[in-house]
């Protein structure tokens, strides 16, 4: 996602020093044999005076329909940037202004979709602004005098991890180190003294042009990058090891898997490049606390946006098949996912967004409301649903805390500040809140129980996850800014709900069951 201190609030964390209330966020079907295919017509020269886009092209069946369809792209002026071939999807480039129409008609082709309305040259020359709140030298010496000898120095400043039992699952077990957690993000800086002991680098990637690049470090963020990735790896995985925070699986390995460009988009092709990825290095948890731009939802009855939904669904289901968890945050819109209408007013985000109603059921927030990925909404440190959370009967699978403003929920001594605290870039540490800190710490748990289960497949880890959780019943009235209007309005019962989903994340049972 990109950041929410920016135009584009792509990251789902949220600014500290703000009010939490800023937005952020088909498998392929028979085949045909390549003599019953034939290439789309188009033009004898294919124009070329467009704006430099990029594509996804859904293919129809197998390998022998994707090379028919490489000569249909070919031929409307296509540059083929890599084909994922095992999930039928092909990332693109083309100045043709009708390389999507002409591509459409060619025999094989499911689906084509321009995955931005920015043109490839162009970058926003906004500072990624994450509105971290630092922490203090003061914080830090004041932590550490009252840390046992048990906990990491900072761990006192850690209300989440008592909140779901974190911190008495350690004393049974850490995590074991043949199970990694992808953190498909804005980069992970692996230097970071809390993230070096567990980073798994073969498992690490740059995917941002769509196509893996596997270069020493790629996968970090770079200067003047945002830092929400490295944040959300020292969630899931800061080492028990006498430095800084602890990690809700301490003992297990984190990759980081680069998706977000260098002004904090997410794209289609970044996306599905890094789902692919984590298929096939052995990951086995993913984490995405993003939505994919530059619609906030994409919608199903839009050409191109249906493209896009496609392409991921085909990644995610792809990750899931070769035992990959996928997790992903609700968003931070204070949206209700399952109403009848939502007003979207920041979609494109790349040019000019402008206001449309969409229909949740056909317009999707996706990774977040795909099938089979675990949707995850916040809690802050009073255990209430985070003011700024999304949520929605039927669409929210799991609660974990996200962190909140302190006037809302302040945490108990020692904890002096309602936000998540982790790590940041060049060996720090920062409060951030939003739906990215809580799907790290779903993530994390999911470790915990893969480590418990190594053998157990995606299927039953989920159900592990929410049979473990601890109920929330809803929180009716809510009012969390306490001003005497109903901010939100929960339904279901106490085992699912809109606000909790199966409820709040419980890390203790997660290694016990």
């Amino acid at each position: 996602m990109a950041h929410l201190g920016s135009r584009r609030g792509r990251a789902l964390a949220l600014p500290a020093g703000l009010a939490l209330t800023a937005s952020l966020g088909f498998l392929p079907s028979g085949a045909a044999s390549a003599a019953e295919l034939s290439d789309a017509p188009a033009a004898a020269v294919a124009a070329t005076n467009g704006p430099k886009l990029s594509y996804v092209v859904n293919v129809e069946g197998g390998r022998w329909t994707a090379a028919s369809v490489k000569k249909a792209i070919a031929a409307a002026g296509g540059e083929v940037v890599i084909s994922y071939d095992q999930i039928g999807v092909i990332v693109v480039h083309s100045q043709n202004p009708e390389f999507a129409k002409t591509v459409r008609q060619a025999r094989g082709v499911a689906s084509v979709g321009s995955t931005r309305t920015a043109p490839l040259s162009v970058q926003s020359d906004d500072a990624v602004d994450e509105g971290a709140q630092s922490l203090s030298a003061a914080e830090a010496k004041a932590a550490a005098a009252k840390a046992t000898d048990e906990q990491d120095p900072l761990e006192p400043l850690q209300w989440d991890l008592p909140a779901i039992k974190a911190d008495k699952a350690h004393q049974k077990t850490l995590g074991s180190k043949r199970v990694t957690v992808g953190v498909i993000d804005t980069g992970v800086d692996d230097t970071h003294p809390d993230l070096a002991p567990n980073f798994d680098a073969k498992a690490s990637a740059n995917c941002v042009s769509g196509k893996p690049d596997t270069t020493a470090g790629s996968w970090r963020p770079n200067p003047g990058e945002s830092d929400h990735g490295t944040h959300v790896a020292g969630t899931i995985a800061a080492a028990k090891n006498g430095v800084g925070i602890t990690g809700v699986a301490p003992g297990v390995k984190v990759s980081g898997i680069k998706v977000s460009t260098p002004d904090g988009f997410f794209y289609t092709e970044a996306v599905v490049c890094g789902f692919v990825w984590a298929a096939e290095h052995g990951v086995d948890i993913t984490n995405n606390s993003y939505y994919t731009d530059p619609w906030m939802f994409a919608c199903k009855n839009d050409e191109d946006q249906k493209a896009l939904i496609e392409a991921v669904t085909r990644a995610t289901r792809y990750a899931e098949r070769k035992g990959t968890v996928n997790v992903a945050a609700a968003g931070n819109s204070k949206f209700d996912l399952a109403a009848d209408s939502i007003v979207d007013n920041s979609s494109p985000n790349d040019t000019t967004p402008g206001d449309r109603v969409i229909d949740p059921k056909e317009c999707l927030d996706y990774p977040a409301m795909l099938p089979g990925v675990v949707t995850v909404s916040a809690t802050g440190a009073k255990d209430l649903k985070a003011s700024y959370s999304n949520y929605g009967l039927g669409v929210i699978d799991i609660a974990a805390p996200g962190g909140d403003r302190t006037e809302y929920q302040t945490p108990d001594a020692p904890a002096v500040n309602g936000r998540i605290l982790s790590t940041t870039v060049n060996g720090g540490y920062n409060y951030k809140a939003g739906t990215s800190m809580a799907s790290p710490h779903a993530a994390g748990v999911l470790a915990l129980i893969k480590s418990t289960h190594p053998y157990a497949s995606p299927a039953a880890l989920k159900a592990l996850l929410y049979a473990q959780a601890d109920d929330r019943a809803c929180t009716n009235p809510y009012d969390i800014e306490g001003d005497g209007k109903i901010d939100a309005v929960c339904e279901g019962g106490k085992n699912k709900n809109g606000f909790y989903g199966a409820g709040l994340i419980d890390a203790l049972d997660a290694v016990r069951w």
